[in-house]
């Protein structure tokens, strides 16, 4: 069955950072680059996209192209409150979402299709339960999803399916040569939608490799030596296929906000700082569990927009002292003084007045304290930052048939 489904809000951060000035969007206007981060353009209007300006452009080559190209200041935690309510909303209709980036989400419709009486019964519920124009593309792959929800319209979601309709039901063998014969006459600038290969596209032009079927003819050895592990993902992805899903574990929104009375920085903003962390230490909806990530949000003053930055503790902390020096260094990155300061948890810990045994076995305190590294180190580099060795042919002559990688399951 094709059970990929994708959800794509156009221009989620543009539209956010423009806020009420919607006139903007019909001028060539492009969000500016994040202060301290590469000088690349963000999200584009449809005006700047007339003349071949991208999301992840450079700067200097954008303003090239349209010297009337105008820079909107991004508005990271505005967009960041908005995505989590929207996913959320989507969320409770039931699906395991995996949030690609800010305005794209992708969930198995496999366990929905029954609930909501077919493909269009949910995509009905989640169009109802977002309450925002939104573009829906189902397909066997999440890249064919992605690309179908591309093409798709508000009120017209684009299925890839031999009936049109998604009911059908195939084999995966199937399903993966229908993907390839729909993304064939599809442009390679599509595999921008992966933030690792955003590069990828302006060489594979220059190329002469304007379509992902051109892509696919290829030998995976030829992309391979030119663009390494990434030409090997670009290949499966033209081929039809992709990787299974990772939903996002499902978790509570908790945060804390501080007004300033004036542009405060320096040691009036430690202190706010300071009382947002004793604030949501104190709530109850903590239920006395560590905290492994928090987000630190402001909004700036001089030039606009606001600032944000993810924060995770090198263990899951529940003192206020210590985690007062862990955030702190933080404040320094700010680029301008702020009159509003917000800190929210991202991820919880386990519970900070767990009991221990009075005889507790060594093995055990170890394997615990290394469950607890592995669910940090998680947190702060990906799912597959904690991998374990497995002995597969310890006699092979060839080093990479001797052990794999696997995941570390404690």
């Amino acid at each position: 069955m094709f059970v990929i489904v994708c959800v794509l809000i156009p221009r989620l951060s543009l539209t956010t950072a423009a806020g009420d000035r919607e006139e903007l969007l019909s001028l060539p206007v492009a969000l500016a680059p994040e202060p301290g981060e590469a000088q690349r353009v963000g999200e584009v209007s449809p005006a700047a996209e007339a003349f071949g300006i991208h999301p992840g452009m450079r700067l200097g080559e954008a303003l090239a192209r349209c010297p009337r190209l105008a820079l909107i200041p991004p508005d990271p935690a505005g967009v960041d409150d908005r995505w989590e309510r929207l996913l959320v909303r989507l969320e409770s209709i039931g699906a395991a979402v995996e949030p690609e980036r800010p305005g794209l989400a992708c969930f198995d419709a496999r366990g929905l299709v029954r609930l909501h009486d077919g493909v269009g019964g949910v995509l009905g519920a989640a169009r109802g339960a977002l309450g925002a124009p939104a573009r829906f593309g189902v397909a066997p792959s999440r890249f064919c999803a992605i690309a179908a929800a591309t093409r798709a319209r508000v009120r017209r979601p684009e299925v890839v399916a031999p009936d049109r309709s998604g009911t059908a039901r195939v084999r995966a063998r199937d399903g993966r040569a229908l993907a390839r014969a729909y993304l064939a006459p599809l442009p390679v600038s599509l595999l921008r939608a992966r933030r690792d290969l955003a590069d990828m596209p302006e060489t594979l032009e220059r190329l002469g490799i304007g379509t992902l079927g051109q892509l696919a003819s290829l030998p995976a050895g030829t992309l391979a030596d030119r663009f390494g592990r990434r030409g090997l993902i670009a290949h499966e992805l033209a081929r039809g296929g992709d990787t299974d899903l990772r939903p996002r574990p499902a978790s509570e929104f908790l945060r804390e906000s501080l007004e300033l009375p004036e542009a405060s920085s320096g040691l009036q903003l430690e202190r706010g700082l300071g009382l947002l962390i004793d604030r949501l230490l104190a709530r109850r909806e903590r239920r006395g569990r560590t905290l492994r990530a928090v987000v630190i949000a402001a909004t700036l003053v001089q030039r606009g927009g606001t600032w944000r930055r993810r924060v995770v503790f090198r263990e899951a902390l529940s003192d206020p002292v210590r985690m007062r020096l862990a955030l702190t260094p933080s404040l320094a990155l700010m680029p301008a003084p702020a009159e509003r300061l917000q800190l929210a948890v991202e991820r919880f810990g386990p519970p900070s007045s767990e009991q221990r045994t009075l005889l507790e076995d060594p093995a055990a305190a170890r394997l615990a304290r290394l469950r607890e590294a592995v669910g940090q180190a998680r947190v702060a580099a990906g799912p597959e930052a904690a991998m374990r060795v497995l002995e597969v042919d310890p006699d092979s002559r060839i080093p990479e048939r001797r052990a794999v990688l696997a995941p570390f399951e404690g």
